[in-house]
């Protein structure tokens, strides 16, 4: 959470977060029904929103929990002394090190070797890694038995895998900060960059934010506060949890940046170095002649001074920049993985920091799927055919399966290029257009009013004229804005592209996406979007031939 982007997260949790999570809240609590049949009941024709947020919690499971099955395999993996990332492997004759590993770095190496064992591109799909899918298989073993006795019960586990990771960040909040350099980071975060308020995507960024981390437009939250007893104050409810997510956002991203300030500051200083001793013995200087302080200075005076030995010098010379390093420490795939992993290498009792590291990042990830799988598992329990036929273990146990067969498709050596596209891809815009939707059928479908006086025999008084400013006006023309804003960008971008791993370059590369996975970007979009428009017009066209058959008999 750099500066530019603290400005738009809080303006979207004022204008978006807090106003949908009290709406969906309310809905949930009121309508005591998941969200297929909260939105069926405020109009059949809106029916399709909730079989929308399914689609999406169901998309988001399918890929979520590879994460935790990469954060199970780095977790056992940090039990080794050495860290298995700590250094790069020696070759097959055990003369030098892999020429990947020294192209990249060994994290790198540990993540998209190691753990990845990625392909060149999309295109080369592989074989199924087995240790990635054993993992893959005990996360969502892990995510079974937490949801074993149905939603009602998830929410004790929650409180566990909740609280846990507050413990671990501060540790390592503590640790954090007495590293050198974390200074460097806290200021990057702080320093807020104006320039970046004019650019769309930091507020579509700031706006995604959001929505996964109050799990808005998922269904969730109106699966969890259907629970709730009717007279429960979800007012008070919403800006308490608003609140602490945003300030947990916050505490999070000290640790976080504390810790890229420390890897970046570490990697700058080396590079540093690297040139000094390069000069030092180029242009035979007395060691400790030059220092990072009158580094530039000196370089300088070398090139005037010696201009053919230096020129000749200049592609082995390289620029360091500590901007740049932070820079690039915010940025890139598997980035929990790679740039934690770095900077926990270079601390002392690196294993225990690992450990730690892992654990919670494990804590918040089984967190995460709790909220998912209550959103698809809700509205199917809901469901008086299913429910009379199947009892809640053996629908659990069906959607865990389906969605852990599915999730095979991730641990395949093109697999993390199929799972960056469902991660960009399969919620972000059906997100933007299930809540716009949502607060529109609460205001003007449902009506404000009559939703006014449901709250009132809720929580007791009528909400304020935020949260109506809010609902009716301020928080629709935002999400239109955003809405509008990503369609352009995805227009004016052209061909769409990812980030593919080159071994022989130990760098990432840009490729355009071929045909068929342009179709599969098409498909995760439209499937979610059309479900709202599909169930309105079948719901239509139901009742039509329902009207000519009753006028038929008449």
């Amino acid at each position: 959470m750099p500066g530019g982007f603290l400005i738009p997260y809080l303006i979207m949790l004022i204008v978006e977060g807090m106003p949908l999570l009290f709406l969906e809240l309310a809905v949930g609590q009121h309508m005591r029904q998941g969200s297929i049949g909260a939105w069926k009941t405020i109009s059949p024709y809106l029916s399709g929103v909730g079989v929308a947020s399914v689609v999406v919690s169901f998309f988001l499971s399918m890929y979520y929990n590879v994460i935790n099955a990469w954060a199970f395999w780095y977790l056992f993996h940090s039990f080794q002394n050495p860290l298995p990332w700590a250094a790069c492997p020696l070759n097959s004759n055990h003369t030098a090190y892999i020429e990947e590993c020294e192209k990249a770095s060994s994290t790198q190496y540990f993540w998209y070797r190691k753990t990845l064992n990625i392909s060149p591109s999309i295109e080369e799909n592989g074989s199924i890694q087995w240790e990635q899918a054993v993992c893959l298989i005990l996360a969502w073993l892990t995510v079974y038995l937490c949801i074993l006795r149905g939603t009602e019960s998830t929410g004790k586990v929650v409180y566990l895998t909740a609280s846990l990771p507050y413990l671990v960040l501060l540790i390592y909040l503590i640790k954090a900060l007495t590293l050198h350099g974390a200074v460097n980071g806290l200021v990057y975060m702080f320093t807020p960059k104006l320039e970046q308020l004019a650019n769309p995507k930091a507020w579509i960024n700031a706006a995604t934010q959001i929505f996964f981390s109050l799990g808005l437009g998922f269904g969730s939250l109106i699966a969890f506060a259907s629970y709730n007893e009717p007279n429960n104050n979800c007012e008070r409810h919403a800006i308490i949890v608003s609140l602490i997510n945003s300030t947990t956002s916050v505490f999070a991203s000290i640790v976080t940046f504390s810790i890229y300030g420390f890897k970046a500051t570490f990697n700058y200083e080396n590079c540093l170095n690297k040139v000094i001793l390069l000069l030092t013995n180029a242009f035979d200087l007395e060691e400790g002649f030059l220092t990072a302080d009158n580094l530039n200075h000196m370089k300088e005076q070398l090139m005037a001074n010696y201009p053919n030995e230096y020129v000749k010098l200049l592609p082995q010379i390289k620029n360091c920049s500590l901007e740049a390093e932070l820079d690039t420490a915010v940025q890139g795939t598997g980035l929990a993985f790679i740039v934690y992993s770095e900077a926990i290498k270079n601390m002392e009792v690196s294993q225990l920091y690992s450990v730690l590291y892992f654990f919670m990042l494990l804590m918040l990830g089984i967190g995460s799927m709790l909220g998912n799988t209550a959103a698809i598992l809700t509205p199917l329990t809901d469901s008086k055919f299913l429910s009379t036929h199947l009892p809640k273990e053996v629908i659990s146990g069906i959607v865990c399966f389906i969605n852990c067969i599915v999730g095979l498709t991730f641990t395949m050596k093109a697999g993390n290029y199929w799972f960056d596209i469902f991660n960009d891809y399969a919620a972000t815009l059906s997100l933007l257009l299930i809540v716009l939707v949502e607060t529109i059928a609460v205001c003007y479908v449902y009506g404000l009013r009559r939703f006014e006086k449901d709250l009132h025999l809720m929580i007791g008084h009528k909400p304020s004229w935020y949260w109506k400013i809010m609902w009716a006006f301020a928080s629709p023309l935002l999400i239109i804005s955003l809405f509008i804003f990503y369609i352009t960008d995805y227009i004016l971008t052209g061909t769409l592209q990812y980030q593919a791993w080159d071994a022989t370059q130990g760098q990432l590369v840009t490729k355009d996406y071929p045909s068929y996975a342009l179709a599969v970007i098409g498909l995760l979009v439209a499937s979610s979007i059309m479900c709202i428009p599909l169930a309105a017009l079948a719901i239509f066209i139901k009742r039509r031939l329902k009207r000519e058959h009753r006028s038929i008999i008449a």
